[in-house]
């Protein structure tokens, strides 16, 4: 069983394309000992509801675990029965969003432009994901980040790594999702525990006013 211990949460988010059934649970062991608190298994990873459930059977009280890429209604409800609390995905998508409300789960909808923005708000999004960041870049999502509601929540996700946090945060983004530089297929669980250590610590820093 995992020595892993509850952290408080951060809004990180390790995204884990391209993992397979028979690597899941030491990968989301070693997040989860480093400090992650939300992890992410896209659809299009082979045998992906099969790895939700491993992971939510076995760390569903230490983390939160659900799915990305994910593109229709159907694919919320198959997540929501695999055991999935959260739903990612790379676009907005009205349907989506509201039936991922009324299965129970959070909704954390890719967007890119203010008009998505304020659309998946109104469907019901929990968080918003600026997808892909690096397009937009940190005077982009600064310029949108100043006409949303204050209390929303949000994601930085493509082409950001810990070394860029800190201009994110300043950008008014709280939280990232690590993909390729956390995790990619024939990474071992080691590989993936140096990387997550060196990003929660990142993330700590800017959260006690120091520079990433």
């Amino acid at each position: 069983m995992t020595t892993a211990k509850q952290t408080p949460e951060r809004n990180l988010m390790a995204i884990l394309r391209g993992v397979q059934p028979h690597e899941i649970l030491d990968i989301v062991e070693v997040l989860i000992e480093a400090g992650f608190s939300q992890i992410e298994v896209p659809l299009n990873s082979p045998g992906a509801l099969k790895s939700i459930t491993m992971a939510q059977d076995k760390f569903g009280k230490l983390s939160a675990i659900g799915a990305g890429t994910v593109l229709t209604a159907e694919q919320v409800k198959q997540v929501r029965a695999a055991g999935g609390t959260f739903i990612v995905s790379p676009n907005y998508d009205e349907d989506v969003i509201r039936t991922t409300k009324a299965e129970g789960m959070a909704s954390y909808p890719g967007v890119l432009t203010p008009t998505e923005c304020f659309a998946a708000l109104k469907a019901g999004a929990d968080a918003l994901k600026i997808f892909p960041a690096f397009q937009v870049g940190v005077k982009g999502i600064q310029a949108v980040r100043a006409v949303l509601p204050k209390e929303t929540l949000v994601y930085a996700v493509g082409g950001v790594g810990p070394a860029e946090f800190a201009q994110y945060v300043d950008a008014g983004c709280q939280g990232f999702g690590m993909a390729s530089n956390l995790y990619k297929p024939g990474h071992t669980a080691a590989q993936v525990s140096e990387n997550a250590k060196e990003m929660v610590a990142a993330y700590d820093a800017l959260k006690l006013g120091e520079s990433a």
